[in-house]
């Protein structure tokens, strides 16, 4: 899969808050391409071991036909984290890895799904966005927890959302993916507008709180950090 090398990862804080808000400004919000059929699905996840500063990257790339999702490659790295743990900087630590797994991907995935943020973060630019640019691929976040904004707890059916606000602008959705079972965050990576991700959000869950791409990555990389 091809990488846009379009800055350095081994920066300064001052340095990577600067790249940021430089990569904030290259994320396109859109609908995919009238008529693009969505053909294959990419989950990533990365993992990390406090006890030796080692990171695993995964990526699964499905195929899908709606109803149904079958894995047809999976690619993962590992190596260790050269930069600080820094709230809102987290892809700094990450990406790197991260990409090395997706440069063996043979596969090209119509969208991504990441276990992180995507323009729901405090410069608009978590790991779904910085990492959607990189790769010029369609993102999306799909976080298990809220970095920033406001919201209304939605309804309890698999289904009911609210938006997530931040200083009255809309940065994403907060999603009930199963009918009573807490909620994730949907925000928009790269590519792609905030309707048309939590559609297909909402296509790739089925029985479990997350959809099926990041499960399987968070999955793997966990099993892979312990064995």
């Amino acid at each position: 899969m091809k990488i846009q090398h379009i800055h350095p990862w081994k920066v300064s804080y001052d340095e990577a808050r600067a790249i940021q808000e430089k990569v904030s400004r290259m994320v396109e919000i859109k609908p995919l391409p009238l008529g693009k059929r969505v053909k294959h699905i990419a989950g990533a996840d990365v993992a990390y071991s406090t006890q030796n500063n080692r990171l695993i990257a995964g990526v699964i790339v499905f195929s899908f036909s709606f109803p149904s999702l079958s894995i047809v490659e999976e690619v993962w790295s590992e190596g260790k984290a050269d930069f600080p743990y820094i709230p809102g900087l987290l892809t700094f630590r990450e990406a790197p890895i991260l990409l090395n797994a997706f440069a063996q991907l043979k596969i090209e995935p119509d969208v991504i799904l990441f276990d992180g943020q995507g323009i729901a973060h405090n410069r608009r630019i978590g790991l779904a966005s910085h990492i959607g640019v990189v790769l010029g691929r369609p993102a999306i976040g799909c976080a298990k927890s809220r970095l920033i904004g406001e919201y209304t707890e939605p309804g309890e059916n698999k289904g009911d959302k609210s938006p997530l606000r931040d200083k009255g602008t809309i940065i994403g959705m907060v999603l009930r993916t199963r009918t009573r079972v807490k909620p994730i965050f949907i925000s928009v990576g790269h590519k792609i507008d905030l309707s048309t991700a939590v559609t297909i959000v909402l296509a790739c869950t089925g029985k479990y709180r997350l959809p099926e791409p990041t499960r399987q990555a968070h999955l793997l990389v966990n099993r892979l950090l312990k064995g």
